[in-house]
């Protein structure tokens, strides 16, 4: 049950940065049902290789980054977040996903509202799964 409410958090994270980030953004139609049918799958595989890629490759940037992190008081996380979401976009393009991220920028700010929209959702989720 936790894994399960873990990927959907990333799912919905993941949609809202494609949906609010110009520069992130899943191939297929752009509206309607037939937007949910042909998006929920790959949706799902790209939360999948962004929980992959944050659990085993952010460990070592982080540890790594040390001296960075300390000196830009924490603000190179955003960095090291954003390149987690970069190696998302090209693993899913070499798996032929159709996710994409065009840039440095779009990483960053989707890098923020992925985070952004998981504090969220892990509250509201959190709360239920509590009661």
């Amino acid at each position: 049950m936790r894994f399960l409410l873990w990927l959907v958090t990333h799912a919905v994270s993941l949609a809202a940065a494609a949906w609010l980030v110009d520069g992130i953004r899943f191939t297929g139609p752009r509206s309607g049902m037939a937007e949910v049918e042909e998006k929920i799958l790959p949706l799902l595989l790209v939360a999948l290789i962004l929980g992959v890629v944050s659990s085993f490759v952010k460990p070592v940037l982080q540890v790594l980054s040390i001296p960075f992190i300390i000196l830009t008081l924490g603000l190179f996380l955003l960095v090291i977040n954003a390149a987690m979401l970069l190696l998302t976009g090209w693993v899913a393009e070499q798996l032929d996903i159709g996710f994409r991220v065009t840039g440095f920028w779009p990483a960053v700010l989707g890098a923020i509202v992925i985070t952004v929209t998981t504090w969220i959702v892990d509250g509201v989720l959190g709360a239920e799964e509590r009661r």
